[in-house]
């Protein structure tokens, strides 16, 4: 029988979310509180995905964070014990050292089809997530199921075949979690994530499966949603899909969202006049071509942020993560968001104007600006992300 809540006890359980969270000590690093994590933070959060390796905690304590994200691929398994990959140590470190965790268990099949339910292939992935578990189970705070079915997957097993597979590994982490940690156990469950819910033809039958699954299983706090979209307004459909098809007493997370696709429209424009004529490049160069100059030989602070807010389709969207936040937190049933903060290798390799510019989200741009000292360059939404912690 499914747990509901009264509306008496949402609104109560709502009201408490809103409880500020209390260092331990002035100058101490432990940003831990002892919230149930069923409850709606609303926080905002450091997203790495693969590239925990990257966290620095200099650069966390500067923005103020108190989250931390990134996800594990689950074929690392099979390179050893995934208690020494760099992911799940970083993450577990994270921990120990006070900051909440999401961590997402990835499992790539854009090249191979599902294992089925019964089948060995399941057999062996299920392996996997025996060697998995123990490292991460009662140590992070928020454990996701999935990093991105509908991406990860071949597009002709983006049907019944997805839902079984996530299913069952779902199955067996709840199996897990009650045998080995407890009903006291600290880490809560969440599947995810739907992607581009705002496009009609993204809404599947896989994914009402998926949103049944959710609903139906108690041990499921809720789903993750990343709302990579090309407007502001592209978000709200994500809401108005999942939160009617969740429990009421169920939460979500938004461990990824940005404007990529906006900002990638804007790849061949010419660059502003202005900026072309104060730092010597030639009139019409283009968008893409001021990125990838300040990949070759990255720009000082000031210039890069010259270069952002000379551009229209760059300011006319300057408030979009505080716009962001305030449309997940209005909502009352925000776990967490967590936004990417670092800039990464992948994301400025062969940068052209086909290349799909995540550097332009990123809070801290280390392969655009230059140093500051052992702090890496300032993105344009550090002074937005740290005004939207909350203490």
């Amino acid at each position: 029988m499914l747990r509901r809540l009264s509306a008496l006890a949402l609104t109560a359980v709502l009201a408490v979310s809103t409880v500020t969270h209390a260092a331990a000590a002035e100058g101490a690093e432990s940003v831990t509180d002892d919230k149930p994590l069923a409850l709606a933070y609303g926080d905002l959060g450091a997203n790495f995905n693969q590239n925990l390796d990257a966290l620095d905690y200099r650069e966390l304590r500067e923005a103020r964070a108190r989250w931390v994200r990134g996800f594990f691929p689950m074929p690392a398994t099979d390179q050893g014990d995934p208690a020494e990959h760099f992911a799940i140590s970083t993450i577990t470190e994270a921990a120990t050292r006070g900051y909440r965790t999401v961590f997402s268990l990835k499992f790539p099949y854009d090249a191979a089809s599902f294992p089925a339910p019964g089948s060995a292939r399941m057999a062996a992935e299920l392996v996997r997530l025996d060697k998995v578990l123990p490292t991460v189970m009662g140590k992070v705070d928020i454990l996701t199921i999935g990093n991105e079915p509908f991406i990860e997957s071949l597009p002709a097993q983006r049907d019944q075949r997805l839902n079984a597979f996530y299913e069952t590994v779902a199955r067996h982490v709840i199996d897990y979690r009650r045998e080995r940690c407890g009903a006291g156990c600290g880490t809560a469950l969440y599947m995810g994530a739907l992607n581009r819910l705002d496009l009609p033809d993204r809404r599947t039958l896989a994914a009402e499966r998926w949103m049944t699954f959710v609903r139906e299983t108690p041990e499921i706090e809720g789903v993750d949603i990343h709302p990579h979209i090309p407007a502001p307004e592209n978000a709200q459909p994500f809401l108005d899909y999942i939160l009617p098809r969740m429990r009421p007493d169920q939460t979500f997370l938004v461990t990824e969202f940005s404007l990529v696709w906006h900002w990638k429209k804007h790849l061949e424009d010419p660059v502003s006049a202005t900026f072309a004529q104060k730092y010597g490049f030639a009139p019409g160069t283009l968008v893409w071509q001021v990125i990838k100059a300040a990949i070759d030989d990255p720009f000082s602070e000031r210039k890069w942020d010259d270069f952002l807010t000379g551009s229209p389709w760059f300011t006319s969207q300057a408030g979009f993560l505080r716009d962001q936040m305030k449309l997940y937190r209005d909502t009352g049933r925000l776990a967490v968001a967590t936004y990417g903060f670092k800039q990464d290798d992948l994301m400025v390799a062969n940068f052209g104007p086909d290349k799909t510019p995540w550097l332009l989200n990123s809070v801290y741009a280390p392969f655009t600006v230059q140093p500051r000292g052992a702090l890496s360059g300032r993105g344009h939404w550090l002074d937005d992300f740290r005004a939207l912690q909350r203490r």
